[in-house]
């Protein structure tokens, strides 16, 4: 299997690569974004700091050549980001968000079907990914991708409220 990602990865109308420096602050707009906070597992900030901390590690990982973490981008903005949330030898699991203003848009969809394809392409057999059972959009997306719902699911607790997360997937085919 080839572990290093490709350095991008293009889709029809969207461009998924490493974070620049440049990034930063429609990256950390997207990071304290309420709305996505909501849906994707984000830190309560104490302080500004400690937003541009998670940018910095999103900025490290994404341009480090065996992580799976990538700037979403629109016409070289950044609108959104995707990352590895846990891998093995055969499978990845990602997350994803897009900023509250791009919804609607497909976007999501792009992107999670571009990763799909290279992820495949690189040699994994399976690509994984949850979403809260609320985040109906979230569901869609991933079902319009291919993946569909393993029957497995996780009880998450987040910002003070219980989550149920419905696991899903797809596998490569021969």
């Amino acid at each position: 299997m080839n572990t290093n990602k490709p350095a991008l990865i293009s889709a029809s109308r969207l461009c998924l690569r490493a974070l620049t420096m440049d990034d930063k602050e429609n990256v950390c707009a997207i990071l304290k974004n309420e709305q996505i906070a909501k849906t994707y597992m984000m830190p309560d900030f104490e302080n500004e700091e400690a937003v541009i901390k998670l940018f910095e590690a999103f900025l490290r990982l994404s341009q480090a050549p065996d992580r799976f973490v990538y700037g979403i981008a629109l016409d070289g903005k950044i609108i959104g980001l995707l990352n590895e949330t846990a891998k093995s030898e055969d499978e990845m699991e990602l997350g994803y968000l897009i900023h509250p203003a791009h919804w609607g848009n497909g976007y999501a969809t792009e992107a999670l079907g571009a990763c799909i394809k290279a992820l495949f392409d690189m040699g994994y057999q399976r690509v994984a990914a949850g979403y809260f059972e609320e985040n109906i959009a979230s569901g869609r997306v991933m079902e319009k991708c291919g993946m569909v719902a393993t029957g497995g699911t996780e009880e998450i607790e987040y910002r003070g409220k219980k989550h149920r997360v419905i696991l899903c997937q797809i596998q490569k085919r021969e």
